[in-house]
């Protein structure tokens, strides 16, 4: 029996081969904290399209100016990709997340190969910070820490 997920309200099965990300949202010690947008991503090393895995943002904000419209902040992800996807996109969109650590399933359909993930978050009346994980799949995941807005990166 497979695990199961909850992403974005919605329970669905891992799939056996897929690894998975953990991303860690540290907790700051501001005056105004605001939980952060955050966006992962993975590119074939050698370049081409990107592929978003998760994007976190104010799912509930709606009116003139939706919760979408700071999207845009997510200054990489955002031209890598994140202004022609269709939002929300179900399996990888969802709500801003409190400081601590969540996992996030890795695609299972990724053809071996050297990929880098690439993770970023932006913070209003924050931040700014992307941190990037090389992969190789299907053998090896990696790691890395940012210095404020991410904590740990880490693939399984």
């Amino acid at each position: 029996m497979r695990p199961a997920l909850l992403l974005a309200g919605v329970v669905t099965a891992t799939p056996a081969a897929a690894g998975t990300v953990s991303v860690t949202i540290p907790r700051l010690n501001v005056a105004e904290y605001h939980r952060p947008y955050v966006a992962g991503w993975l590119e074939p090393a050698a370049g081409g399209a990107a592929r978003t895995v998760f994007v976190w943002y104010d799912l509930k904000k709606k009116g003139a100016e939706p919760g979408t419209k700071w999207l845009a902040d997510l200054r990489s992800w955002w031209r890598k990709g994140g202004r022609s996807l269709k939002l929300p996109a179900d399996g990888v969109s969802g709500a801003t997340r409190a400081p601590g650590t969540y996992s996030v399933p890795l695609p299972a359909n990724l053809p071996a190969g050297q990929y880098v993930l690439k993770v970023e978050a932006a913070r209003e009346t924050g931040g700014r910070e992307l941190v990037s994980v090389p992969i190789t799949v299907p053998a090896k995941g990696g790691s890395a820490k940012g210095a404020h807005e991410l904590g740990a990166v880490t693939i399984r």
